[in-house]
């Protein structure tokens, strides 16, 4: 109780250092954060000038080392990250970089649930039988990170309608909703028709 009133009252988090962040996508900067409860590394890339927009176009994306950097054909990540940074780049907006491989499952247990799922339990199963639940993700850190760059309002690209109602937990209004919605193969098809019939994601699979 004591923390659930102090995500909702006080700042528990501190930006550490900015730089400019040059990408392939355009001139961007990029943010460090970490908070008082752990001792992660919390990303925010901004282009443009966010305050003057009075929502600005916002990703939240966990960590996928997979597909952001192995390009994995497993999951639909890294091709949102793409998307989703080349939305930014043209419009201005935030990416909030999360440390939350495997829906905050860690990365020994995301491959252990890639093996479950080898031979034959879906995403949602595998955590299950892993011992998590279906998504172990928070979202007050990403919410105060919002709050610090002076951000209340949001048009989110998400195809995640549980992250709309995280977020207005915590008083971030969530505007729009704008999908990133990536080709299925034949490798996460089964994969996404998951997120899609158990975790509430809108993919119109």
């Amino acid at each position: 109780y004591i923390v659930a009133y102090r995500l909702q009252t006080e700042s528990i988090i501190k930006k550490t250092e900015s730089a400019n962040f040059p990408t392939r996508y355009g001139h961007m900067k990029i943010h460090h954060y970490q908070s008082e409860l752990d001792t992660l590394e919390w990303i925010a890339i901004t282009a443009g000038d966010i305050t003057n927009q009075l929502a600005p176009l916002v990703r939240l994306h966990s960590q996928c080392l997979t597909s952001d950097v192995f390009h994995s054909k497993r999951c639909d990540c890294g091709e949102q990250l793409e998307m989703s940074m080349q939305w930014i780049a043209k419009e201005g907006g935030i990416l909030l970089y999360l440390p939350q491989e495997g829906r905050n499952i860690g990365l020994l247990n995301k491959i252990k649930s890639y093996a479950l799922q080898d031979i034959g339990l879906d995403t949602v199963e595998a955590n299950h039988r892993l011992g998590f639940k279906a998504d172990e993700r928070e979202y007050f850190i990403p919410a105060q990170i919002l709050k610090d760059l002076g951000i209340q309002r949001v048009r989110l690209m998400t195809n995640n309608v549980n992250k709309v109602s995280e977020l207005k937990k915590y008083d971030i209004e969530v505007v729009e909703r704008i999908p990133l919605i990536v080709e299925p193969n034949q490798d996460n098809i089964f994969y996404l028709k998951t997120k899609q019939n158990k975790l509430g994601h809108e993919l119109n699979l």
